[in-house]
């Protein structure tokens, strides 16, 4: 890796005026491109104390071995620039929304002398009229073969149709109804071109108009005795009504407008966008991305924003309106970017009530279960976990796969109900029946450190307990029978690496743990959740996994299941010490009464809530009890209020 004082140009020589920098690697390619709206700041604050900075930062500026700028007029051309060069190197430091496809649109070629309905892709052409975008490119062709039963204009290639009117016969299209054949004078130029008229109203309104006056011609039909043409006309109806079926309508007629949602970990993020058009949705468009530079949501939604919309030079492809979950940084510079590409104003702003605001949540939950689905399909593939469990092995240096992971976390509000949990990984793949729960208290629970050092003991003394069992069994002490009656030992199987929730103080205590019980041989190492950074023993510095690191993933995966767990087991003992506060030390409310008290309220804050008489109706309850309680429970009301109260804290730990 570089060192990036070998490359930091002299300050006097960064100007201060906007512009877009581009840091490369020794070979030349552009790694990442930034703008700033003071360049001297900005690269400076690269170069100033490399420690300090993130992990993403750090490894980008030890990868670069050389760094360049230009000055541009304004941010808004920092803002488009930026665009053009992330585009044009696809830098391995910026987050890069790919896709190998553009929107597909309904397309109808008005210019040509019999008009053409097609799906099409890429920049609009003069003379077609187009309809979209729909997403996926499946829902605008099943669009385009139900319409094609009512308004059978031609949708064959120019060749197709130069050789149907050489040959005198039409294709296939033309013989099952869905074309009404121009090409071999089935239909004059005039009644094709009113067709395609017709076909363009449908697409632009609701199609209610069309709608009504076909069901006059299926009555009219009905009314004559015309029943087959009733028949048609009846399939027809239904098949323009599916056409809308499939785009519900959520916003008013007039409102165009893209809906955009984000949910992301520290890994990576998942967006999601509804493309609403006249009111009803008429695509949908999600992207999974590696998160590999740092970078704030609202910086996250800049460059999300450039990419969307930065090749869409049409302007009906930019809608009226941009909903977006938090706003851009440099707001109004994108504001005016999209203005100018658009060539009319463009609203970017938050939703905060009413029908757009519940459309957004329905967005964001769209986001949250494509992350969910990306993460499991992820955890689901055996070749994946062994490419995890691999690269473990090599990246930490382990004499063998660890296919035996133990992960160890600990979960408290202020040092109360001190709780740890120890969930268990077996081929990259959950083993619940041998999670553990701990409790911790007295001198243990004083800090995180001292609870991880007692956690580790005891799981591991349990350990060196049952393997000394075990060699009681073989070197004859126990008997086979009196081996079968005893329970099945479940901490004698030792993993093949230990991981902590946390950095170098909680590896110490774990490693002090089992040196003190003479296990020296026994892999540990933290994992640092702000950062992501591997911590092993006696090791200054942390180990940086690739970020689209299958081993990097199935920690965090172990990292993120031990705390869910802990956080679990905390709640539940928090529950319990809130309901012991209130009624353990109410005189001649023993436990079975007790039990009868909460079977009968389910709740503490029902049972406050309860009259005296409603008190005396739970069964062996008299009025003396029933007093007591009343009293009892309203005068501990105010005490109770604390474990509620911290449950904000208890989410943000």
């Amino acid at each position: 890796m570089a060192d990036p004082a070998s490359y930091r140009p002299k300050t006097g020589e960064i100007p201060t005026t906007p512009g877009v920098y581009r840091f490369r690697d020794p070979n030349g390619r552009v790694i990442y491109v930034g703008k700033a709206k003071n360049l001297r700041s900005r690269l400076n604050s690269y170069f100033a104390n490399p420690v300090q900075l993130t992990t993403k930062t750090y490894t980008m500026v030890h990868t670069a071995s050389s760094v360049e700028w230009t000055v541009v007029g304004s941010e808004l051309e920092a803002l488009q620039l930026e665009y053009t060069w992330i585009k044009e190197y696809a830098p391995r430091f910026n987050i890069v929304f790919r896709d190998d496809k553009t929107y597909p649109y309904l397309a109808i070629t008005m210019s040509d002398k019999y008009p053409r309905a097609l799906v099409m892709r890429g920049d609009k052409q003069k003379g077609t009229k187009y309809f979209g975008p729909f997403y996926p490119a499946r829902a605008i062709r099943e669009t385009l073969d139900t319409v094609l039963r009512v308004f059978p204009i031609r949708s064959c290639t120019t060749g197709i149709f130069k050789r149907a009117e050489r040959a005198g016969r039409p294709c296939l299209m033309g013989y099952i109804g869905k074309c009404s054949a121009p090409c071999v004078g089935r239909i004059s130029e005039e009644d094709h071109r009113k067709l395609a008229d017709d076909l363009v109203q449908f697409m632009a309104s609701d199609g209610s108009k069309f709608i009504r006056e076909l069901e006059s011609q299926m009555a009219a039909a009905v009314k004559i005795l015309d029943y087959e043409s009733a028949a048609r006309l009846r399939d027809e109806i239904a098949a323009l009504r599916r056409v809308f079926e499939r785009n519900a309508v959520v916003l008013d007629d007039n409102t165009d407008a893209d809906i955009f949602a984000v949910a992301e970990d520290e890994l990576e993020a998942a967006v999601q966008v509804f493309h609403v058009r006249h009111g009803r949705i008429r695509g949908q468009r999600g992207w999974v991305v590696e998160k590999v530079e740092d970078a704030s949501p609202e910086e996250f939604i800049e460059h999300l924003l450039q990419q969307v919309y930065g090749e869409m030079y049409d302007a009906d492809r930019i809608p009226r309106e941009v909903l977006v979950p938090t706003l851009p940084a440099n707001e109004l510079d994108v504001a005016q970017w999209l203005r100018d590409l658009r060539g009319a104003a463009v609203s970017l702003r938050v939703p905060q009530r009413g029908e757009k605001a519940a459309l957004m949540e329905t967005v964001q939950e769209n986001a949250v279960q494509a992350l969910s689905l990306h993460k499991s399909r992820r955890s689901g593939d055996i070749t994946v976990r062994s490419q995890g469990i691999q690269e473990l092995q090599e990246n930490l240096g382990l004499a063998e796969p660890p296919l035996r992971i133990e992960c160890f976390d600990i979960s408290h509000v202020s040092g109360t109900n001190v709780v740890a949990s120890m969930v268990v990984v077996e081929d990259g793949l959950p083993k619940k029946s041998e999670y553990r729960k701990f409790k911790i208290t007295g001198d243990a629970a004083r800090d995180d450190t001292a609870s991880m050092y007692d956690v580790i003991s005891r799981r591991f003394q349990h350990y060196l307990e049952d393997l000394s069992g075990s060699d009681d069994l073989e070197s004859g002490q126990i008997n086979a029978a009196e081996a079968k009656q005893a329970p099945p030992k479940k901490f004698a199987y030792p993993p093949s690496l230990v991981v902590v929730d946390g950095g170098p103080p909680q590896v110490s205590a774990a490693v002090a743990a089992l040196t003190d019980l003479g296990i020296m041989d026994m892999p540990v190492i933290g994992l640092a959740k702000r950062l992501e950074e591997v911590w092993i023993p006696d090791d200054p510095f942390p180990v940086i996994f690739p970020r689209a690191s299958a081993g990097l993933y199935l920690l965090q995966r172990i990292r993120d299941e031990a705390h869910r767990f802990a956080i679990s087991f905390h709640r539940q003992r928090r529950a319990k010490s809130m309901i012991s506060s209130v009624l353990d030390d109410i005189p001649g409310l023993g436990p079975s009464k007790r039990q009868a008290l909460m079977k009968h309220f389910g709740s503490v804050k029902k049972i406050r809530a309860a009259s005296l008489e409603e008190l005396k109706q739970v069964p062996g309850f008299g009025d003396k009890l029933a007093a007591t309680v009343h009293e009892r429970v309203h005068e501990a009301a105010p005490s109770v209020e604390a474990p509620v109260a911290a449950e904000s804290a208890e989410q943000q730990e």
